[in-house]
């Protein structure tokens, strides 16, 4: 019975990766052939050079372009990401290229060319977040974003902009200085929306806490949010008096319910917030799955 249960447990959870994918991709879809192809702008990595490609020479579509410039990237996840990653990327990959061959809808009626930069950034933005939240990516430059993720602590969105700064650079000779500025605008709001979809819901806030009326705080946040705090011994630098300070790591949801507690018990405390880039632990964590 545990056998049957989880292997449909498996099934949801593919069938949901998929579903998360397939929804990606349309977004995006939507984002590249209704804004960026009509427009000449691009979004940075390998869609940008296959835009580029398909716009100096159009042998092959973008869509064709895209799935031939991603060969070597899959050697690299092959190599340095995990087997469960790189079959759900190559799923990803398909049904991305799929959606660019297949979506063909009429340029987006937006006259404004800073707010089609800005929709395209959105659209194509939380299309690749939205991959990025299952089990794999698109391809691409999401490749490389995610081993720099694994290895070295590199926020998604930053790789995604540092990446597109350089590919800019190969853009100005191609299209009009206007287009590449346009397209700056695209790559900014992409990479902010990666981050905010990916990221966004689960990040994590670091508080630290200073109050004489530490123990009552902490019996709280242990009793009430169920959270793990931890009492550091310190020193006021003038007072040269014994402080204890509370430490602790809490969800985005609950900051609002943690400043209601220590105002309730001390509105006087010393209280300092913060984001955090990274969480392991098997509670509060917030590492990626991939």
């Amino acid at each position: 019975m545990a056998k049957k249960e989880k292997k449909s447990r498996q099934f949801r959870q593919f069938y949901w990766n998929l579903a998360l994918m397939a929804t990606g991709s349309i977004l995006a879809a939507i984002g590249i052939n209704g804004i960026l192809v009509p427009q000449r702008f691009v979004n940075g990595g390998v869609t940008a050079i296959s835009i580029i490609l398909y716009d100096q020479f159009p042998v092959f579509s973008v869509a064709v372009y895209y799935a031939l410039l991603n060969i070597p990237l899959f050697v690299l996840a092959w190599l340095n990401v995990g087997r469960r990653f790189f079959y759900y990327s190559v799923m990803g990959m398909i049904l991305f290229t799929c959606a660019i061959a297949f979506i063909n809808i009429p340029p987006i009626p937006v006259q404004d060319k800073i707010l089609s930069a800005l929709l395209a950034g959105i659209l194509t933005g939380a299309g690749g977040g939205i991959i990025l939240r299952s089990f794999g990516s698109a391809g691409g430059t999401d490749i490389l974003s995610i081993i720099l993720l694994k290895r070295y602590s590199v926020s998604l969105g930053n790789t995604i902009l540092i990446i597109n700064c350089f590919v800019l650079s190969l853009v100005v000779f191609v299209f009009s200085l206007e287009a590449t500025l346009y397209t700056l605008i695209v790559i900014f709001v992409t990479s902010k929306m990666v981050n905010l979809v990916v990221t966004g819901l689960s990040q994590r806030k670091m508080a630290i806490i200073i109050s004489p009326q530490w123990e009552l705080i902490s019996d709280k946040i242990l009793i009430e949010l169920r959270r793990g705090v931890t009492v550091l011994h310190g020193e006021g630098g003038y007072t040269r008096k014994a402080e204890r300070i509370l430490y602790v790591v809490i969800t985005f949801r609950e900051l609002g319910f943690l400043k209601k507690i220590i105002k309730e018990i001390d509105p006087d405390a010393f209280v300092v917030v913060s984001d955090t880039l990274e969480v392991m632990n098997y509670r509060i964590g917030n590492q990626p799955h991939w």
